[in-house]
């Protein structure tokens, strides 16, 4: 595809001086020699010996461009025959491809060679580079393009998809390296600066401003701490620097939002570089990334949960929903409904965070949780477990029916039936939901049919009775519903 560009005339512009403190101006005066018919023009240049510009980023980009680099890597991808059925039996096809195609169809090759386009950064002069994983994702072949059109080749070393963090390392050394700064520092507003290779067209930088930190729950990755910039990052600049105003990475620039239409919208993310550092350190060490592991079931809390929780309306910390059979937290004492405040000293904000935090802990440290339970705090000291490569789920009969005690949700009790098609233990205790009314309020307090609610405000339930008995206590404020929803406990407020 051919690229259109317009050009469009260039104005003139000459004028404003400030001098001496006081607002003047100089005009660059035109004068016309009627005699030789010519227009003569005065114009005023710039002084030969003056230097670049003293405002702006050049110094320190033309720092930190060496340092990043362009990633071509490619993989055979294997692709069924997708002939359309039905085709063989066309006259015509017969005609073009002969009697044989309506027997087998034409021949269509069932390998391909893809390719993908990004960018890294040079992290040691040993020739480290921290990049995406996705840009290098099951490739066979990895060539890197530094800045002085040198093209190496690459090794995989390590990659880590949970976070979307990957290690090359390339044959050589005395590369230049990049400054790495401590991205648990930036503050929103700090400037930023992007630098990759979008589109394949060479190195490219943009600048805006951090726009947010700790940026999570976007399903993006499976740990997400991201570093959100309205600096722009387009197709390539996955795996590039995102760069402080002194040089320093901050950030690998990841992914961006674009509402579906796959450019820049001014939303980009970028992994921290303290997160990357610390999975490429663990990829160095030991080969992989290994995760501390509570052995709990957390989740953030809503405003209306912390009203019913006697937060107020301070939402803080992380909701315990769930914990693990024979799990570290259930082995140091953690309970469900347990409010996790800080850990190790440090604050909590929301339970994305406490999950990244403890993910970035080694297996069989100990950490101190300070914890809020029924109104007072407490520590409790907890030994990690390592995060298993699957996720784990905690295991744990009166005819009737309740369409009042909840707003718009119909529950009944639960039977043999119902649990075995809910795939729950015989021992399970509760309501299960049969219907929600999508015109009720309660509608969009986050319960689904199928949940089974077996605590009201941590009062059991056992069956629609205790259960109406429960809303009619809770009165007209938000009751705390405990829910199991296949095997995994949740709380909601509803």
């Amino acid at each position: 595809m051919k690229m259109r560009f317009s050009r469009k005339p260039q104005a003139l512009i000459l004028g404003i001086a400030l001098t001496g403190g006081v607002a003047g101006y100089a005009v660059a005066r035109t004068t016309t020699n009627a005699s030789a018919g010519h227009v003569h023009a005065s114009l005023k240049l710039a002084d030969p010996s003056e230097g670049p510009s003293k405002i702006g980023f050049a110094p320190i980009v033309k720092e930190v461009l060496p340092s990043v680099v362009n990633i071509s890597s490619s993989k055979v991808v294997r692709t069924p025959n997708q002939f359309a059925q039905g085709l063989p039996d066309n006259p015509m096809f017969r005609q073009f491809f002969g009697r044989q195609f309506g027997q087998r169809g034409p021949e269509i090759p069932k390998q391909r060679r893809e390719q993908s386009l990004g960018s890294g950064v040079i992290v040691s002069p040993e020739g480290y580079i921290l990049t995406n994983n996705h840009v290098v994702d099951g490739a066979t072949d990895v060539k890197v393009t530094l800045s002085d059109r040198r093209e190496l080749k690459a090794k995989i070393i390590g990659t880590d998809p949970k976070t979307d963090v990957a290690v090359l390392k390339l044959e050589g050394s005395n590369f230049p390296a990049i400054t790495l700064g401590d991205s648990s520092k930036v503050q929103v507003g700090d400037y930023a600066l992007a630098i990759g290779d979008p589109f394949g067209v060479g190195q490219t930088v943009t600048m805006g401003i951090v726009s947010a930190k700790g940026r999570g729950n976007l399903g993006i990755e499976d740990y997400e701490d991201f570093i959100q910039t309205d600096a722009p990052i387009n197709p390539g600049n996955s795996g590039g620097a995102l760069i402080n105003d002194r040089g320093e990475l901050i950030g690998i620039n990841t992914a961006i939002l674009s509402h579906g239409s796959g450019g820049n919208e001014g939303i980009g993310f970028a992994i921290p570089a303290k997160l990357a550092q610390g999975v490429m350190n663990q990829i160095l060490d030991h080969g992989k990334v290994t995760r501390g592991y509570l052995g709990i079931v957390v989740q953030p809390i809503s405003p209306a949960m912390a009203k019913a929780l006697g937060q107020g309306d301070q939402a803080k910390g992380a909701l315990v929903g769930d914990v693990s059979a024979k799990g570290p937290a259930q082995a140091s004492g953690v309970q469900r409904g347990d409010i996790i405040l800080d850990v190790n000293g440090q604050p909590v904000s929301d339970a994305n965070d406490l999950r990244n935090t403890i993910a970035m802990i080694k297996p069989g440290e100990t950490v101190k949780l300070k914890i809020s339970r029924n109104g007072s705090t407490r520590d409790v000291s907890v030994k990690l477990g390592e995060l298993p490569a699957s996720k784990e789920q905690a295991q744990n009969q009166q005819e009737g029916a309740s369409k009042d005690a909840l707003e718009g949700v119909n529950v009944e009790n639960l039977d043999a039936d119902t649990l075995q098609q809910l795939d729950l233990p015989a021992s399970t205790k509760g309501v299960v939901v049969t219907g929600i009314d999508p015109s009720s309020p309660k509608a969009d307090s986050g319960l689904q049919k199928g949940d089974v609610i077996q605590e009201v405000n941590h009062q059991p339930v056992r069956n629609v009775a205790e259960f109406e008995q429960a809303m009619h206590k809770a009165g007209s404020s938000s009751a705390l519903l405990l829910v199991n929803r296949g095997g995994t406990t949740l709380f909601i407020a509803a």
